[in-house]
Order: structure tokens, then C-alpha cells, then sequence
């Protein structure tokens, strides 16, 4: 459970000028405003933008599917009691492809009725890298057989715990909801795209 608002959101001269472009440029990429996240985060001016890059690089710049990834970030925000990460990945795994059935049934774990093979493995390795911060012998097994190769392991592992490090963040912060549900997804992540090549020195 979010705590009550603990930092607020960073104004420019608080964040400093470059990470403020850089959160005025996400604003205009979802709508106008950038998500309250953001611009709390930026006031750690020398974390922010190795952060971003990061966050990028999982996604939407990973490996798996988007879907895959909605999946295992929505479990996460669940789990986690972050109501600001589900609130903004429910809406992001409805742009990947997720059905809203599907989405609600992600609270309900990996033994719910309806689950693909996929799905339900993708779930029950979130469960237990939150619950012990491994994965059963069985379960690597399973998603061996489901054909993840050894780069989408090891991405499946990172996405699960960065999106936990960050639901907890999101809660101690006491980060606030935003006032409405923002669009522009696709812009948004083609501009943390950018952001992550650059960081690369252009590389993929």
C-alpha cells in the first residue's frame, strides 16, 4: 500500500534542465503532462537518466513480447500492492494486446482457469522469483520448453525485480496518481527508445 505523498513531483529548477527537457518531452509524448513518476524520480539528477535508459532497454525495448511483458508487470504491481504501476500497465497491456478478462485475472495468479500454457508459466515464474528470488527447477524447465532463449531468461528475471524495485519505490515515495489516464504510449516509448540508443552510443 502507497504511503502518503512523502517527495513530490521535482520542478525544473529541482530537477535541473536537462532531465526537465526530458521530462517535458514525455509529457508531450503521453498527452501533455508527464506521469507524476517522472518528475519525482528526476530530482536524483545523476540517477535518472541511467535509470531511464535502463527501463527502457527492458521495455518496451527488450526481448519478449510486449504482452509477455505486460503479464509479468501487472503480476508484479499486484503483488507489490502498487496501485500507481497497475494503473498505468493496465492500460499499457491493453495497448500489447492483453484482453481486459485477462488483465483482471492476472490479481487471480497463475492457477486461474483460462491462462494459455505461456501465460500461466510466465505468472508462476513472477510468483516465485517475488516469493523466494529464484525460479524452481520445474518452472525453468517449463519456459525452456516454451523456446526462451538464455538472453530472455536472464530479461524475464531483471523485468521482474526492476518492476518490484520500482513498485517499492512508488510506495514509499508516496507517489501520487496522475490526475487521468494518459495516452500516448507509442510516443512514449519511441522517445525512451531514442534515450536508450543514445546511452548505447547508437548501438541496438
Amino acid at each position: 500500500m502507497s504511503a502518503g505523498l512523502r517527495i513530490p513531483p521535482g520542478t525544473r529548477a529541482e530537477i535541473g534542465p536537462l532531465n526537465a527537457a526530458v521530462v517535458r518531452a514525455l509529457g508531450a509524448a503521453t498527452g501533455g503532462r508527464a506521469p507524476n513518476l517522472f518528475p519525482t524520480l528526476a530530482r536524483h539528477r545523476k540517477l535518472f537518466l541511467p535509470w531511464l535508459r535502463f527501463a527502457g532497454r527492458l521495455m518496451p525495448g527488450g526481448l519478449l513480447p510486449r504482452a509477455d511483458s505486460e503479464l509479468l508487470i501487472l503480476r508484479v504491481a499486484h503483488r507489490c500492492g502498487s496501485a500507481y504501476e497497475w494503473s498505468h500497465h493496465e492500460h499499457l497491456g491493453r495497448q500489447a494486446g492483453l484482453s481486459a478478462e485477462e488483465i483482471a485475472r492476472v490479481r487471480k495468479g497463475a492457477g486461474a482457469p483460462g491462462w494459455s500454457e505461456r501465460q500461466a508459466t510466465l505468472l508462476r515464474a513472477a510468483d516465485e522469483l517475488l516469493d523466494g528470488h529464484t525460479i524452481s527447477d520445474a518452472t525453468w524447465a517449463a519456459l525452456r520448453e516454451l523456446g526462451l532463449s538464455d538472453a530472455e531468461l536472464i530479461e524475464l528475471c531483471m523485468l521482474v525485480g526492476h518492476y518490484a524495485m520500482l513498485a517499492g519505490t512508488l510506495n514509499a515515495l508516496g507517489v501520487q496518481p496522475d490526475p487521468a489516464p494518459l495516452g500516448g504510449g507509442s510516443r512514449a516509448f519511441r522517445l525512451l527508445e531514442k534515450l536508450r540508443r543514445r546511452g548505447d552510443g547508437g548501438r541496438r
